[in-house]
């Protein structure tokens, strides 16, 4: 699924967030993160959020808010107000599921979602919801945005560039410290092969689980390079701007997307008798 938001641009500033969430308290989330985005009014164009940034938890059914919950209409408030987009996940309910449920707002306050593709099977979360069966793709100012969620990092497929259907990927997460090697291979990992920008975001803290999170929030451009680092201090607010010309002359250059594979299902190969 594509959409369309916004005015055409070759430069994009794209900010991080990366702070600490409270445990199951979507009240004290929003101000909080409503205080952070008020620091960036007019300063930015895209500001990304962790996944979960109201609830950091999937476990109670209370937790989750409707698409015309207090949610996204704060959302849609800070897009406007901020004249900034949105981006990141939280808990969503629709007609009696549960959904991971990724969106995108822009300064006009048009929201899309889709939902969590791969959920984390380890963590229990297959239990709690629904999985996506939908990518989202937002044309923003000149840039297609594609935006997943955390686990969808570890899946190449359904992060594959198709085409350049998209020239900046979006992770959000709540990625624990005990993995952050695999998530510093894998971001990189991502843009190179797909020849797009790739930002992922990630929470710090200790959740009530007692997970701890070491942020490393980080922004890389199509060559694999470290564009922008949130480190593992803790909360911060990073913004980065992004040159459209630069992507442009890489595929231009070097068009590894044009043999690129189509992914189409191969006939098996029978297995040989045992002897």
């Amino acid at each position: 699924m594509q959409m369309r938001a916004g005015m055409e641009k070759d430069s994009l500033r794209v900010s991080i967030i990366q702070t600490a969430i409270v445990w199951e308290n979507r009240a004290a989330n929003l101000v909080h993160y409503g205080t952070l985005l008020r620091q960036l009014d007019g300063r930015t164009d895209l500001a990304v959020l962790p996944e979960l940034f109201t609830t950091g938890s999937i476990r109670d059914p209370e937790l989750a808010d409707l698409m015309e919950g207090e949610t996204a209409s704060t959302l849609k408030q800070w897009a406007q107000a901020y004249r900034i987009a949105l981006a990141g996940s939280f808990m969503a309910e629709e007609n009696g599921k549960y959904y991971n449920r990724a969106f995108f707002v822009t300064p006009e306050g048009r929201l899309f979602h889709a939902d969590k593709r791969h959920l984390f099977r380890a963590g229990g979360e297959d239990r709690y919801l629904e999985a996506g069966t939908k990518r989202l793709t937002v044309s923003f100012r000149g840039w297609n945005i594609c935006l997943l969620v955390c686990y969808d990092l570890r899946f190449p497929v359904w992060s594959r560039n198709v085409a350049n259907a998209y020239d900046l990927l979006l992770y959000c997460a709540n990625w624990p410290a005990v993995r952050s090697d695999a998530w510093r291979i894998l971001l990189p990992a991502r843009a190179v092969e797909n020849q797009a920008c790739v930002c992922g975001v990630n929470r710090t803290g200790i959740d009530g689980a007692g997970h701890a999170f070491h942020g490393g929030s980080a922004l890389y451009s199509p060559r694999g390079e470290k564009l922008a680092d949130a480190g593992d201090a803790g909360e911060i607010l990073l913004t980065c701007t992004l040159e459209k010309s630069m992507l442009e002359s890489l595929r231009t250059r070097f068009p590894v997307w044009k043999d690129a594979d189509a992914f189409e299902m191969l006939p098996c190969v029978p297995r040989c008798p045992a002897h």
